[in-house]
């Protein structure tokens, strides 16, 4: 039926010529970034309508100015201040229309309502806010002061390396404090979910769930009107229907290509392929809170079982490197010596047997329904993991679950074992550590091990403290040791970032975070 009508779907988007068509693979489950951790959701509201303090330049691998043309930091590592830039206009909207321009008042409310309980809008997020609680930034952040309309000082409580560069990643995004009062006097503040206001290039238009996101330039963005008169996401969660529609020309960009699409493209010579290894790590997470899943055992029994070098064959056709570890082996304090896990089916047997498990135990396996960068097949990678189980006597049911609900009931602890995947924002190797193994992302529910362990957790904790590389390295390599040695997850893939483009999409460049800057992309015609 959809594909029925395709045809009346997409031709008032391409009679628009200058509008840029992206075919990208689910719905965000919002635009309020702060309350969300999925790239889909950071790259539909962070990426296009918002933006930060500071930004990372994956190219330099440097932060540069945002909203902040400059800062300074204390040599004690604890006050850092921030000048903002004149005149930046926050977005005109049928819903707001600002009377003043990007003030300190902007970054304090953006800040305090994560940070503090007290804050009159702290509970407007019903799930909590995932990146700053497990990154314990209301304990970090001593105080946030408006020196002057256009200087923001920063408090620290202790040192932390990696401050600077939590500030670039999509929830630290700065809001407009005037349209939040204005939705709170209104009583109408889940608003702020559904009609966005930022600074960003482009501006929210219209969003239709499971069907288009659609944005206008914003002509008065600070950093120049973007190339394109606006912005279509067609959500389209096969990723035999993206390369379809690119070859169609309905979109001019397809997001999360699977390796075959990747080649097809290479071949085609209407379209191109634009490239980059990914900061990025696929995993089956372990829920270390659900029996027998609670034994270190049973997980380095399920390890043993799975047969990785058939699944990197099958699923990603050798495109990815084969993971060993949390974090790709490109990022610095990558524990090169971690042994993996090899396919060890009568190791596992034993193992399981000499926890008492000899008549087998039954599981389930949760997966997504569409394909994506780090899951190109989701169905067929669960059904190999639930063969290899089967073969140690572990009878594991899938579950293929819509990706909202899939996200909202694996941040509760819902699952046994979870294929998911987790891309870095800032190339800082604690952006891979603290969400997924400290204490309080288990609150946050970014841990989806749920493994909380004072040691592993001591060793993180400092590594932040420290600004000296070499023993940040040092706690670092013995985290990932403890992980692996845990078996919090089944390490799976180190995946190419790759993106689909027709001839005549300029200015595109693939991101190793998988974030997405339309900005600057220019439709030759």
């Amino acid at each position: 039926m959809r594909l029925a009508l395709l045809p009346l779907l997409f031709a008032p988007l391409l009679a628009q010529g200058a509008s840029l068509v992206v075919c990208t693979e689910a719905s965000p489950e919002g635009f309020d970034v702060v309350r969300y951790n999925s790239l889909t959701t950071t790259n539909a509201s962070a990426d296009v309508l918002m933006d930060r303090l500071v930004e990372f330049d994956p190219q330099s691998g440097q932060l540069q100015p945002g909203l902040a043309r400059s800062w300074q930091v204390s040599t004690d590592g604890l006050v850092y201040e921030f000048r903002l830039r004149e005149g930046v206009a926050f977005h005109h909207t049928p819903w707001f229309s600002p009377s003043r321009t990007l003030n300190a008042e902007d970054v304090l409310f953006s800040f305090q309502r994560m940070l503090d309980p007290g804050h009159p809008w702290h509970r407007s997020a019903p799930s909590g806010y995932p990146h700053a609680q497990s990154m314990q930034l209301g304990e970090l952040i001593r105080k946030v002061e408006a020196v002057d309309p256009l200087h923001v000082r920063f408090t620290l409580a202790r040192p932390d390396a990696t401050f600077l560069a939590t500030l670039s990643m999509g929830f630290a995004s700065i809001y407009s404090a005037e349209y939040a009062a204005r939705l709170l006097a209104a009583g109408t503040p889940e608003k702020l979910d559904s009609q966005p206001v930022g600074t960003g290039p482009f501006v929210l238009k219209r969003y239709q769930k499971d069907a288009l996101v659609r944005y206008l330039a914003n002509p008065d963005y600070f950093a120049g009107k973007p190339a394109v008169d606006g912005l279509v996401l067609a959500i389209t969660p096969d990723a035999n229907v993206r390369l379809q529609r690119l070859r169609r020309g309905e979109c001019q960009i397809a997001l999360s290509p699977k390796p075959q699409d990747v080649r097809a493209a290479q071949n085609d010579p209407s379209l191109a392929v634009a490239a980059t290894p990914a900061f990025m790590t696929a995993f089956v997470a372990l829920n270390t809170q659900h029996p027998p899943l609670d034994r270190a055992a049973v997980r380095q029994a399920i390890n043993l079982a799975f047969d990785r070098t058939s699944y990197l064959k099958a699923v990603f056709e050798n495109s990815a490197q084969p993971a060993q570890g949390p974090y790709p082996p490109t990022t610095w304090s990558y524990a090169s010596d971690l042994p993996g896990y090899p396919h060890d089916p009568a190791r596992a047997r034993e193992l399981l047997a000499g926890v008492g498990l000899t008549g087998g135990l039954k599981t389930t396996i949760w997966t997504r329904p569409g394909g994506s960068l780090l899951n190109p097949n989701p169905t067929f990678g669960a059904q190999l993991l639930q063969a290899d189980l089967a073969q140690i006597g572990i009878q594991a049911e899938i579950r293929v679950i819509e990706w909202g609900e899939l996200i909202r009931r694996a941040k509760a602890g819902e699952h046994d074992l979870l294929f998911m995947g987790w891309a870095g924002d800032n190339g800082d190797p604690d952006n891979f550590l603290t969400p997924q193994f400290a204490c309080a992302s288990v609150e946050s529910g970014l841990n989806f091990a749920r493994y909380c362990d004072p040691k592993l957790d001591r060793l993180i904790a400092e590594g932040k403290r420290s600004g000296d590389q070499a023993e940040r390295t040092r706690l670092y390599e013995e985290a990932q040791k403890l992980i692996h040695e845990q078996a919090l997850w089944i390490p799976l893939a180190h995946p190419t970032a790759a993106v689909l483009l027709r001839k005549g999409v300029e200015g595109y460049r693939a991101n190793p975070f998988g974030r997405q800057d339309f900005g600057k992309v220019r439709l030759d015609r």
